[in-house]
């Protein structure tokens, strides 16, 4: 603790930072139906999402070619059945069955090729037929299936796709547990991407496609890895349909920022209606090495030749690296060891309003977000992620551990864990490529399943991944732990948690796991959360945003190291080298089913606001790769005497009223975090600043923090407090990731109370309404209390869609009820640029047209008295300043 006193002032020395930014190439391709495209390779990938009709019931005779949907709505995918509030837990989204059906006509260059129709993935039970056919069937909401189309498409004419997705609780199939007892929701719908897959007769097959151990489509591993060479092992599983091709070559081509680093072609034979695995070895000197620091991807591609004819070629970025779990030692990465600690968060998938229904981008800017908070891994939780989640992870560098879904239920009937099975392998055959994957959970969380189920499921991801770096792990307290090759357990014994409450900081050895007994390396999958009964759930960890600066400072101080025996960033960075890590339970505040309240434990809230948590974790991260500083305290009249500053700088000094200077070395204690909280006691008092500002030296009522390395200041953060409220500030956040015009692409634009410098004053509790033009939609009406949207914490956040055509959108907001000293409106304008990829669809929309139509209903002011209130605001500024003349006077200023 650093008392108040006061310190000569040092010299302010303020140096240009380019701040980093997260640079790599290609960030916006993601993969289409498991790969990435090779231009004129022969295969041809196209957008379905565009232009489904859509009714959340069940409907007789819906999937019959000429049925009658003109009544449905138009929707685009991904598409989560229904929009939700912003607060969602308990049920109340809808269960049940939906059809979806999408009318098109296809292109005729794909009459010859073989068809595929690929589902990243739809929630629950799903059938599709084509033209009234059945041609897929799938059980499970979280992984990839394929309808075939081929030689079923009538060409030159109306075609219809017929989805049935039924999202009702059903024992069956994982996860299995009715959602009125679960922690997370099911949601619903086509809530990923659909892509339709045209290849030539001889193709390089989908690895979820084929039931083959091991095998299908493309799989890469390393060897005789070091900084001077890499060995690039690709085995590629390719299929012959031909009539008349045999004979066929493969060309294996490893680029390095489109410089061929490595390649090599193989001769063989596919006889007709056969398939063959072909592998190759590409030599690779001098490899740049993936790791989070430097996640440098090369392209892999695969070309499938005959005749001097490219018949398919595939595409998959890869991370050339190598990972040890070498138990006591610790983690090591590429023949290394870690430094420091593996830490980050787990994630569930859902955002605010639209549930799971989460395009590409805003996969990549969640992924951003957390990287930026210094996160080096991700636990999903409790189910395989979205594929462009995985691809961001690759391309930014973090970790990710992949889980099996399910979540505290078995069901002994056999159809049940067969097809847990079937996730494992399919989960392990999607993602296998990835860099960013570090350990295969293969249980199902939380689970008491029989004795046999855990030698079972680690057989299976050790037949799937049969190569050097494929790690399983689960509970130590799970059954058959034994088998596993990492476990999770807590810095604590299990019993801490009955004993805690008499205990502190200065007897935790006693309650420290005993490491000596243990030779696997150990993982905390979940930290945090701390409540005081699992039906309640209070806890400190638990804050929702707009509770203020007092709850987010609980939070803050109990996720980083609290006065009582928990598990905490702290605790994890004080344990021994095998303990490698943890994630934070959790990264953003998300819906459940069986409690009323969400999850409000996130370092942002469901819009992904960040919380005062959030600049704690930031501050963990090195200072190489981006100093920061940031002040915790909002300078309002009901703020803390006490002032926490966070920076992950040697060095900081707090500047109090441009008078004190106060001065602190965080870090500098043995065994504590990387950059714990520095707290600067009784520092601030409301009364002083009303004293300032009584002497019209309202301009000094300030906080400035200064982070200090190698005596120069390399990161600033100011506070002042927010004076009367007088505009409305809309801002976009993309991330850096551009609005893309595909229809259902979308970014949060936050309208902000503030005064006239832009300090956005927290306490408000205005009503925004907002409107939109151009080509965009807002997401967000009155039936989900999106628009009009009360403020919160000084902040009213709404989505913006796009359509499938790029333009500027312009967006308005002002108050509900405005007068004449009421903030001024705001307009904004947000670019969304073309899409590149080849979409097919008859007709397009999105199920929200009704906000506008409600937006023409509301609007009541003509022009002429927008105008005529426009002139009274300016009436009234002369007005004020009369009335502050008069108050100054009543005072006896």
């Amino acid at each position: 603790m650093i008392r108040k006193n006061k310190i000569k002032n040092y010299p302010q020395i303020i140096l240009l930072l380019v701040l980093f930014s997260f640079i790599f190439a290609n960030a916006l391709e993601y993969s289409k139906a498991g790969f990435l495209e090779v231009p004129n390779s022969g295969r041809k990938v196209f957008n379905f999402n565009a232009g489904w009709r859509f009714i959340k019931t069940d409907v007789k005779e819906a999937h019959r070619f000429n049925f009658d949907d003109t009544d449905w709505n138009i929707v685009n995918c991904p598409h989560g059945l229904e929009l939700l509030p912003s607060e969602a837990s308990g049920g109340k989204n809808y269960q049940g069955p939906a059809w979806y059906r999408k009318h098109f006509t296809p292109p005729k260059e794909l009459k010859k090729k073989q068809v595929k129709l690929h589902f990243e993935a739809v929630m629950g039970k799903c059938k599709v037929w084509l033209n009234g056919e059945l041609v897929a069937e799938n059980f499970g909401g979280y992984l990839p299936f394929s309808a075939d189309l081929t030689g079923k498409l009538n060409f030159g004419q109306e075609n219809v796709i017929a989805v049935r997705a039924d999202n009702s609780d059903d024992p069956n199939y994982p996860p299995g547990k009715p959602q009125a007892n679960l922690d997370f929701t099911y949601f619903g719908g086509i809530y990923r991407d659909v892509w339709l897959v045209a290849t030539e007769s001889i193709f390089v097959t989908n690895p979820n496609d084929e039931n083959i151990v091991a095998g299908g489509g493309l799989f890469v591993h390393y060897e005789n890895l070091s900084q001077k060479k890499a060995d690039v092992i690709v085995k590629s599983h390719i299929r012959n349909v031909s009539q008349d091709r045999e004979r066929i070559s493969v060309q294996f081509k490893l680029k390095n920022k489109d410089e061929i680093v490595a390649q090599k072609t193989v001769d063989s034979i596919i006889k007709k209606d056969a398939s063959r695995s072909i592998s190759q070895k590409l030599k690779v000197k001098n490899p740049e090495l993936w790791s989070p620091r430097s996640p440098t991807l090369y392209r892999l591609e695969v070309l499938v030749k005959a005749d001097d004819k490219i018949y398919d070629g595939v595409a998959q970025r890869i991370g050339i690296r190598k990972i040890e779990m070498r138990g006591k030692d610790g983690f090591w990465l590429n023949n290394k060891p870690y430094q420091g600690k593996l830490m980050g968060v787990n994630r569930h998938q859902d955002f605010a309003y639209v549930g799971n229904a989460l395009p590409n981008n805003g996969q990549m800017r969640d992924a951003k977000i957390l990287k930026k908070a210094g996160c080096d891994i991700i636990r999903s939780a409790h189910y395989p992620l979205d594929p462009a989640f995985m691809d961001a992870c690759d391309a930014l560098g973090m970790f990710c551990i992949v889980a099996t879904p399910g979540w505290q239920f078995w069901n002994d009937d056999p159809i049940f864990e067969k097809r847990v099975y079937s996730d494992i392998r399919n989960m392990v055959r999607r993602d296998r490529n990835h860099p960013s994957v570090i350990m295969w959970e293969p249980v199902l969380n939380e689970t008491w399943y029989p004795e046999h189920f855990a030698g079972r499921v680690n057989k299976i991801v050790h037949n799937e991944y049969p190569y050097q770096g494929a790690y399983t792990v689960s509970d130590s307290h799970a059954k058959g732990q034994e088998v596993f090759d990492v476990i999770y357990s807590h810095p604590f014994k299990s019993d801490f948690y009955q004993s805690y409450y008499k205990n502190t900081k200065k007897n935790r050895k006693k309650l420290q796991i005993d490491y000596a007994k243990e030779d696997r390396c150990i993982f905390t999958r979940e930290w945090g959360d701390c409540v005081d009964d699992w039906s309640s759930h209070n806890s400190p960890s638990r804050v929702a945003r707009d509770w203020g600066e007092h709850a987010q400072l609980v939070q803050m101080q109990h996720y980083a190291n609290p006065d009582y025996v928990y598990t905490s960033w702290e605790s994890l960075y004080q344990t021994p080298k095998q303990h490698i890590g943890g994630a934070l339970w959790h990264s953003f505040d998300h819906q459940r089913g069986y409690h009323p309240d969400p999850f409000y434990g996130g370092l942002t809230d469901v819009f992904r606001q960040p919380k005062y948590s959030y600049y704690l974790f930031t501050s963990q991260k090195s200072p190489e790769s981006e100093p920061m500083i940031y002040i915790a305290h909002e300078m309002t009249p009901f703020s803390e005497s006490d002032v926490k500053v966070l920076t992950n700088c040697d060095k900081m000094r707090l500047i109090v009223y441009e008078k004190d200077t106060l001065v602190a070395y965080p870090g500098q204690k043995k065994m504590e975090m990387p950059h714990p909280i520095v707290t600067f006691e009784d520092v601030y008092d409301f009364m002083d600043v009303k004293a300032l500002h009584r002497e019209r030296k309202a301009d000094q009522a300030s906080l400035i923090a200064e982070g200090i390395i190698d005596g120069h200041v390399v990161a600033r953060h100011k506070r002042i407090p927010a004076k009367r409220p007088s505009k409305i500030n809309l801002t976009a956040k993309n991330y850096d990731i551009p609005l893309v015009a595909n229809g259902s692409d979308f970014v949060v634009v936050t309208a902000s109370i503030t005064d006239q410098d832009g300090n956005i004053k927290r306490l408000n509790n205005s009503t925004i309404r907002f409107e939109i033009e151009g080509d965009g939609d807002l997401i967000g009406s009155k039936t989900n209390r999106g628009n009009p949207r009360k403020i919160a914490w000084g902040n009213a956040p709404i989505l913006v869609r796009s359509t499938t055509k790029a333009g500027k959108i312009r967006i308005k907001a002002r108050l509900v009820n405005e007068g004449i000293n009421t903030p001024n409106a705001d307009e904004l304008t947000v670019k969304s640029r073309p899409y590149s990829t080849n979409m097919i669809y008859s007709e397009t929309g999105q199920n929200y047209n009704q906000e506008r139509e409600i937006l023409e209903k509301d609007k009541s002011e003509s022009q002429l008295k927008q105008k005529v209130k426009e002139l009274e605001r300016e009436l009234n500024k002369l007005r004020m300043k009369e009335v502050e003349r008069q108050q100054r006077e009543f005072e006896g200023e």
